[in-house]
């Protein structure tokens, strides 16, 4: 190991509260599903938890002028976006933000375009409030790569008023390029559609160099029509502390937001805004060794994988996250085929593409490599 920070320290999460862990317990299942680090928060946000704690009250808690301006400071660092203090919306976390943006866009009825594969919440939430779920496939695959499809956009969009936006993506790991954020803003600005762009991911491009372009940016008209979701939860391992933003230009979009918040979200707790506050105020060298070993893994993971028969890696560009084809297993559940190996991913039916799974690389090498050990086995029963 080298540098400041040790990834590769080993954390017994078993026995904890922890739901990435519990979810087989008292099984001999290395789980690598939910997306969560099993690396420690950097030393920054611990040292400020620990000192709020000590101080031993624990009211009601509110955003102040020093967190908003950490997280304007924190976005135009991180991606070059200037934002007005007054477009932010604190929310305590992103799937609430995701809920609100349906409510506050159309009516019960209204469909909403989602891009399968995708985050599974992006699939469940709108019909929780009374929308339409309407499906635009991503074209494409591991091995050519994954890209929008314009015309199942255009389709789905003729009957919409929302777009839930996924940027990076999640599962298929692609940072979307400026020529294809283009097209997707062309596509919402002819049907005059709301974005709603998750971009909790946008700190974790694994290309050295690479920038992330948020939506709100393209034009002015974007800007108006997108709600923006940001979160320290992915980048920095905090997400059971439950902080996160909407950031929307447009006054009157943002007010009809606020109004679909009023009396069912509540405020973020006092712990969650300290973390907040810490990761995006002083986790920049945290941050930059863990982009470094994340990388690492993700080519130790592509490599192992290579020759693995039936089973083929998408080209991770961000996200701790890996989108594996197993389509080729003959096995009626490809999850639960892993399972009885030993090996607890995420099933690829809960993003909209059964026959996937998604496997977090978010943790020390050791247990990556066990990792691919017991995908091997498992891939080779079936040869």
């Amino acid at each position: 190991m080298s540098g400041q920070f040790d990834f590769d320290a080993p954390l017994e999460r078993r026995g904890t509260d922890s739901e990435k862990w519990g979810r087989w317990a008292g099984r001999d299942v290395l789980p690598l599903w939910v997306a969560d680090m099993d690396f420690a928060a950097p030393p920054p946000v611990i040292a400020a938890l620990r000192a709020r704690v000590e101080h031993g009250v624990f009211g009601y808690a509110q955003p102040d002028d020093d967190l908003t301006r950490v997280l304007v400071e924190a976005l135009g660092r991180s991606c070059r976006w200037m934002i007005d203090p007054d477009w932010i919306v604190w929310l305590p976390g992103l799937v609430c933000g995701l809920t609100v943006a349906c409510r506050a866009v159309g009516v019960p009825g209204d469909g909403v375009v989602v891009m399968p594969p995708v985050y599974g919440p992006f699939l469940r939430v709108p019909s929780l409030v009374e929308r339409l779920v309407k499906p635009a496939p991503l074209a494409g695959d591991n091995v050519v790569g994954w890209r929008l499809d314009p015309g199942a956009i255009e389709k789905a969009a003729a009957a919409a008023r929302l777009l839930l936006w996924c940027h990076p993506h999640n599962p298929v790991g692609r940072a979307w390029r400026l020529d294809e954020l283009a097209e997707l803003a062309a596509l919402a600005e002819r049907h005059d559609l709301v974005v709603c762009s998750d971009e909790i991911h946008s700190q974790l491009l694994l290309e050295p160099g690479a920038t992330h372009v948020p939506l709100a940016c393209l034009s002015e008209s974007m800007a108006t029509r997108t709600i923006t979701l940001v979160a320290p939860s992915k980048t920095f391992n905090l997400p059971g502390l439950g902080c996160a933003a909407a950031i929307i230009a447009d006054a009157d979009l943002r007010a009809r937001f606020g109004r679909a918040m009023a009396g069912t979200v509540p405020h973020v707790n006092v712990l969650g805004l300290v973390a907040a506050r810490a990761a995006w105020s002083e986790g920049g060298p945290w941050l930059a060794e863990l982009l470094t070993y994340l990388r690492g893994n993700r080519d130790y993971l592509a490599g192992r994988l290579a020759s693995l028969p039936g089973v083929t890696m998408a080209a991770v560009e961000a996200t701790y996250l890996a989108w594996l084809d197993v389509r080729a297993w003959p096995v009626p559940d490809p999850h639960a085929h892993a399972v009885a190996h030993g090996l607890g991913l995420s099933d690829g039916r809960d993003f909209g593409a059964p026959g996937y799974l998604r496997l977090n690389f978010g943790c020390p090498r050791h247990a990556l490599a066990e990792a691919c050990d017991r995908l091997a086995i498992a891939a080779t029963a079936l040869a």
